[in-house]
């Protein structure tokens, strides 16, 4: 009997999973598709038993519940229960248990494929002009998120020493690859904030062996050090990166190309740094010629900031200078990407309770990020403009707007429908403010509410000795 049962309820689960994997009533679906999901789960090794949250419709789940300003659990699968009661079909039950039970059964390696593929993907097929010099450029950048204060957590990424034990928040590194072209993260890897080898220095050269030979990486002052661009260049890779502050320029001296424009030379250091093995450091070449590049940045009343800039492209007739001083200052393109994915999709406060989970969440930002950047970067290409050019906080707000993964309501065309909200991508554009300054201040005030300096249940008990009194 019991045998018997279990035969029909999988019956029934499976004729359910077949309905919701065929659908193609989902925008966002058309870009992460159900079967995009079940070869990153046979890529992962990952087997699941015949249940109705399926690794695709709990990954559909878990990214619309990322797009929900609310972000909680209990409205996102409230949201896909109300889908299937406006398409006629039996619905689930809407407490959030087995949903959350299914999220953390989906390996993070699901997530953090699924997320390096989809954002390849978009810039494997963005039109040829996107790229600087038919060359794919990437920008790498760094920042950091705070998470729920469980010891869990506070185990995996301590809060910094400065703060106080149960009034801090504990915070994770991150340092994030994009593309230069159409804006999508192509890798990323997280530290605890403190420690040896967790700065992001150390994260890029982890990062350094996913990029290709012939790529062009952007980066900060931080990144300009010899043995960052030694690895580079061993790697076939061309770098732009900000000199760093304490190295000495002088455009008096070596090979001058222009005005403030040459080639200088460095030598190995000496002192093998301690995370570097000796066989590595045998590879590494015993100079190298780099060029300097002097840049300035108008500051408004016409004033100019100076920069100094130091890149592995030395030919300088094919690679103007005013070519490498425009290229660098679209690095500022990582400064808004992580604005994106940290103010637009509340990504700098993680919500979930474990460290496992709270990279998953971290990777689920990444992947609905990556999808909404191959949207804009269909919407651009079909309307003649530059993924840059459109707003990703309007394409959000876009595809909030047509129902992101579950559109209430049946849709006669779903193409022209998906077509539609690509139209209304379009015409989101950003305006054009360059050099453009606004203060880091806030015009309107919190509310009045002290600051918790001491722990919570401390706060509690005085409370409650108070009131007793």
């Amino acid at each position: 009997m019991a045998s018997r049962t279990q035969r029909r309820v999988g019956c029934q689960v499976q004729k359910y999973r077949q309905r919701l994997a065929g659908s193609s009533q989902f925008p966002i679906t058309q870009l992460l598709s159900a079967a995009d999901v079940e070869q990153a789960v046979a890529a992962e090794g990952y087997t699941f038993r015949a249940r109705i949250f399926t690794p695709a419709i709990t990954i559909w789940i878990f990214l619309a519940q990322v797009l929900s300003p609310d972000q909680s659990c209990r409205q996102a699968l409230m949201r896909f229960v109300a889908w299937l009661a406006a398409h006629g079909r039996n619905i689930c039950s809407s407490i959030s248990g087995a949903y959350c039970q299914a999220r953390q059964r989906i390996p993070e390696g699901v997530l953090s494929r699924l997320a390096r593929d989809k954002g390849r993907q978009a810039e494997e097929q963005c039109p040829a002009q996107w790229l600087w010099f038919g060359r794919r450029v990437r920008i790498a950048d760094g920042s950091t998120l705070s998470m729920p204060d469980t010891k869990a957590n506070q185990k995996a990424y301590p809060q910094t020493r400065s703060q106080k034990p149960g009034v801090g928040f504990p915070i994770m590194r991150v340092l994030v690859i994009f593309s230069l072209a159409v804006g999508t993260v192509l890798d990323a890897t997280c530290n605890p904030y403190q420690g040896k080898e967790t700065g992001e220095t150390a994260m890029l050269r982890s990062l350094m062996a996913s990029l290709d030979r012939g790529d062009l990486l952007l980066g900060d002052r931080y990144f300009a050090n010899y043995w960052t661009i030694g690895l580079a260049m061993l790697l076939g890779i061309d770098i732009v990166f900000r000199q760093h502050q304490r190295r000495k320029v002088d455009f008096r001296k070596g090979k001058r190309l222009s005005k403030d424009d040459h080639l200088i030379t460095w030598t190995k250091p000496k002192q093998r740094p301690k995370w570097m093995p000796k066989s590595m450091y045998d590879l590494m070449p015993e100079t190298l010629t780099l060029r300097e590049i002097r840049v300035r940045i108008p500051t408004g009343r016409g004033r100019t900031q100076q920069v100094i800039v130091v890149t592995t492209l030395l030919d300088s007739g094919r690679y103007k200078k005013g070519e490498i001083q425009a290229l660098y200052r679209r690095r500022w393109q990582a400064e808004l990407n992580l604005r994106s994915l940290k103010e637009c999709m509340h990504m700098d406060i993680l919500r979930c309770q474990t460290p496992e989970m709270v990279r998953k969440e971290m990777w689920a930002h990444f992947l609905i990020y990556n999808l909404i950047r191959t949207a804009m970067a269909q919407a651009a290409e079909s309307h003649a403009c530059e993924p840059w050019q459109v707003s990703f906080k309007g394409a959000l707000q876009a595809l909030n707007a047509f129902g992101g993964f579950w559109p209430i309501g049946s849709l006669a065309d779903p193409e022209a429908y998906y077509r539609a909200m690509l139209h209304v991508i379009a015409e989101q554009r950003v305006g054009k403010r360059p050099d453009r300054i606004e203060p880091r201040a806030k015009k309107r005030r919190p509310k009045p509410h002290p600051l918790l300096n001491e722990p919570r249940n401390q706060a509690r008990a005085r409370l409650r000795a108070g009131a007793a009194a």
